[in-house]
């Protein structure tokens, strides 16, 4: 069952950032996922080592969204050069 909460919260993660982040993105479904995964990961590690917040709290969910944008951005960068 965490697995499928995972994902969700990855997706629901990666869909905000594609829709906060300004330009054309293509990711599909798949993508869009992993790179909610990934900013959750990423904020959830440094929010937490830095004390942000604990594990629950709604803070994680916002930085989770900045850190998927920021992925987003680095990646879109990367694939236009």
């Amino acid at each position: 069952m965490g697995w499928l909460i995972t994902i969700l919260v990855g997706f629901i993660v990666g869909v905000l950032a594609k829709f906060l982040h300004p330009g054309k993105d293509n990711l599909g479904f798949i993508m869009t996922t992993i790179l909610g995964i990934a900013g959750a990961a990423l904020a959830g590690f440094v929010g937490q080592s830095v004390g942000w917040y604990q594990v629950g709290e709604p803070a994680g969910w916002i930085a989770s969204t900045i850190f998927a944008i920021i992925i987003l951005a680095v990646y879109t960068r990367v694939i236009k050069k």
